[in-house]
């Protein structure tokens, strides 16, 4: 019999492939990998084994996605098109990985995902495919079949599959972090994101009044404590996203430019991602030099253009990574978070390899930088466009 591994997620889509592949002849192993999503995982395992998978494998992946991958985000500020953390392309090269590492181990000649032909994840999952394992048959039955989301649920339905009640209204992709919906009520994008496609966030009615503060401390440019006390990457993540979800922090409701050339409508929660991101980018404005600091986010915007596409394994994002890595030596300290009713701001920041000097910067007494230096500057620093006033303006 022929052997495919798949990577499953435990959703509508992906359990509807298991069952599809076994009719094709395939003996299906289903890898969940976890990367941080909230899950009952013997309810997913449950569900894989009902849609006919010949075993469903849990691999956790929590620590190495937070350590190899979410540390890279946070220090290029990975923000798709400024406002997405990007929360399932982040995840991908993880799951690729291991799903190619569990086709080698049964000897498997095929690889598969539950993506339809209208999602980004079609593109991260085989680009990725085809650097770790290109002599691997690739099978889409998804995307294939074309199949709608109604007769996906039906499908489910007829085969004894069980889908949750959230999964037949929207399409949720989560990990640690953050949560994304789609699908639903959400495909107007003049209608309202319902209150019911919320998970992660609290709901206005339900925010605490006083506001809370918390400290984050970095090493060169990745979070390592939070108010003193260390922790793993993926604890900080944790522990800030529950904070600031407590707060109805991290709400972004946006549409998107996919990969494949449509707009689509997409509800993010990730109150930690965004604020930890937040915290990076006010340390790195008193730690990195002016030129440095002007030239990265150009960087960071290929970089997160890379991954958002699905070129993770690429030599490019490796390449940008390297620069990356070079800004960080000296962001190193501390940034005080202030957490109200939806918000999240920063209030404080400190580090020893600060170039903020307050002998340069104060109008007030103890003032160390010389004025009377400033006229000739401005002088040779306006003479190009005197020089072409005078000449071409006649002025």
């Amino acid at each position: 019999m022929k052997k495919a591994v798949l990577a499953y997620s435990g959703g509508l889509d992906t359990s509807v492939t298991i069952h599809t592949l076994t009719e094709e002849g395939y003996e299906v192993h289903a890898v969940v990998v976890d990367v941080g999503q909230t899950e009952d995982w013997d309810q997913v395992i449950d569900r894989g084994n009902k849609a006919g998978a010949a075993g469903v494998r849990v691999i956790d992946a929590v620590d190495r996605y937070a350590d190899e991958i979410l540390s890279k985000a946070i220090k290029a500020n990975g923000l798709y098109e400024a406002k997405y953390p990007m929360i399932s392309g982040l995840s991908r090269p993880v799951i690729v990985e291991e799903v190619v590492k569990v086709a080698r181990e049964v000897g498997a000649g095929a690889v598969g995902h539950g993506s339809t032909g209208k999602g980004n994840d079609q593109v991260r999952f085989e680009v990725g495919f085809f650097v770790l394992a290109p002599d691997l048959e690739i099978l889409a039955p998804i995307r294939e079949a074309q199949l709608p989301r109604e007769k996906a649920i039906a499908l489910a339905g007829e085969w004894g599959i069980p889908i949750d009640s959230v999964g037949t209204t929207y399409s949720i992709d989560e990990n640690l972090w953050g949560r994304a919906c789609e699908c639903g009520p959400l495909e107007d994008p003049w209608a309202a994101a319902p209150e019911d496609a919320f998970a992660r966030t609290a709901a206005p009615g339900a925010r605490p009044a006083e506001p809370t503060e918390v400290v984050v401390a970095f090493e060169r440019g990745v979070p390592v404590a939070l108010d003193g006390q260390t922790s793993t990457l993926a604890g900080i993540i944790r522990a800030v996203d529950g904070l600031g979800g407590s707060y109805g922090f991290g709400r972004v409701d946006m549409v998107e430019n996919r990969r494949v050339g449509i707009k689509s409508r997409e509800l993010y929660e990730v109150p930690g991602a965004l604020a930890l991101i937040r915290a990076h980018q006010a340390l790195e404005e008193i730690t990195l030099e002016r030129d440095v600091a002007h030239h990265k986010p150009i960087i960071e915007q290929r970089w997160t253009q890379l991954v958002y596409d699905g070129q993770w394994f690429g030599p490019l994002r490796e390449a940008l990574d390297a620069y990356v890595d070079a800004t960080q030596s000296h962001v190193n300290g501390d940034i005080r978070l202030r957490f109200e009713a939806g918000t999240c701001t920063v209030v404080g920041r400190r580090s020893e390899h600060s170039l903020y000097d307050l002998s340069l910067a104060t109008y007030g007494e103890g003032d160390a930088f010389d004025q009377s230096d400033a006229a000739g500057f401005v002088r040779l620093f306006g003479l190009p466009l005197k020089v072409w006033s005078q000449k071409q303006r006649g002025k």
